[in-house]
C-alpha cells in the first residue's frame, strides 16, 4: 500500500546508510571534519573520506579550509557542511502550518482566509503583470509558465494545434494548503486569467480531481 504523504520517508532516509548517516551528523551538529565524523560514526577516516566526496560530488556537502591548531599544524583540513539542497531533503512542514494558522482564522469558510487569499492573488498578479502584460500570446504564456515554474509548480507549455497553449503545473506548490482550502485553487485560476490579459483560460486538470496535475487551456484573445 502506498503510504500517505506525511507518511512517506524523506529523501534522505532513502539514501545509504552510512551517507545517511554522516548528513544527520552534521545536520545535527553543524560543520565537522573527516576525523570527527569518523570519531562519532565509529568508522576508518578512510571509509568516510570516501563518502564524504560522494556526498559532495552529489552536491549535497561543501567544505571549507580550516588551519589545523596544535602540534599537528600543516596541511588544512576540511571541514564539511550540509549545502541548501541537502537541507531542503530534510522534512518541512510549512504546509501544515499554514493549514493550521488559517484555521484559526475561520477554517475554509472563513471571510479572513477569503481575504487573504484575495491579497496573495493581488501580490501575484502585480508582480506578473510587468512581465506578462504587452507582450505577444505566445511570449506572454513563454513568461506566465516561467512565473509557475519559478513559484515551485514545475510548469511546462504546450502549443496546440489550434494555436492555443496547454499550461502543465506537475507539482502544487501548495498542495497541503489546497487540501484543506480551495480558495488556494480559486486563487490560482484567477491569477492565471489576470495575468493573461484578453486570453480565455479554462482548467482541463486539476489535482484535487484526482489528476495527477493541474492544467490549463490558455486560448489567445478574439480579433
Amino acid at each position: 500500500m502506498t503510504p500517505e504523504p506525511s507518511q512517506a520517508e524523506s529523501p534522505v532516509e532513502q539514501l545509504p546508510t552510512t551517507r545517511r548517516a554522516i548528513m544527520n551528523l552534521l545536520k545535527r551538529q553543524g560543520p565537522l571534519d573527516t576525523s570527527d565524523v569518523a570519531r562519532a560514526l565509529s568508522l576508518t577516516s578512510a571509509a568516510v573520506r570516501q563518502q564524504l566526496s560522494r556526498l559532495e560530488e552529489d552536491g549535497l556537502l561543501t567544505h571549507e579550509d580550516a588551519v589545523r591548531e596544535g602540534p599537528r599544524r600543516g596541511r588544512p583540513r576540511h571541514v564539511y557542511s550540509l549545502t541548501p539542497a541537502a537541507e531542503a531533503l530534510y522534512p518541512k512542514r510549512y504546509g501544515d502550518l499554514t493549514t493550521e494558522l488559517l484555521g484559526y482564522l475561520g477554517g475554509p469558510g472563513g471571510t479572513q482566509v477569503d481575504d487573504l487569499f484575495e491579497q496573495r492573488r493581488r501580490r501575484r498578479v502585480a508582480d506578473a503583470l510587468p512581465r506578462t502584460g504587452g507582450l505577444p500570446f505566445d511570449e506572454q504564456v513563454a513568461a506566465l509558465t516561467a512565473i509557475l515554474d519559478e513559484d515551485g509548480y514545475l510548469a511546462d507549455a504546450e502549443r496546440l494545434p489550434d494555436g492555443s497553449w496547454r499550461i502543465t503545473e506537475h507539482n502544487c506548490a501548495i498542495l497541503t494548503v489546497a487540501h484543506g482550502f480551495s480558495q488556494a485553487c480559486t486563487s490560482e485560476l484567477s491569477f492565471i486569467r489576470e495575468a493573461l490579459p484578453g486570453a480565455t483560460v479554462r482548467r482541463v486538470a486539476h489535482i484535487m480531481d484526482g489528476a495527477h496535475v493541474c492544467a490549463y487551456v490558455v486560448s489567445p484573445p478574439s480579433s
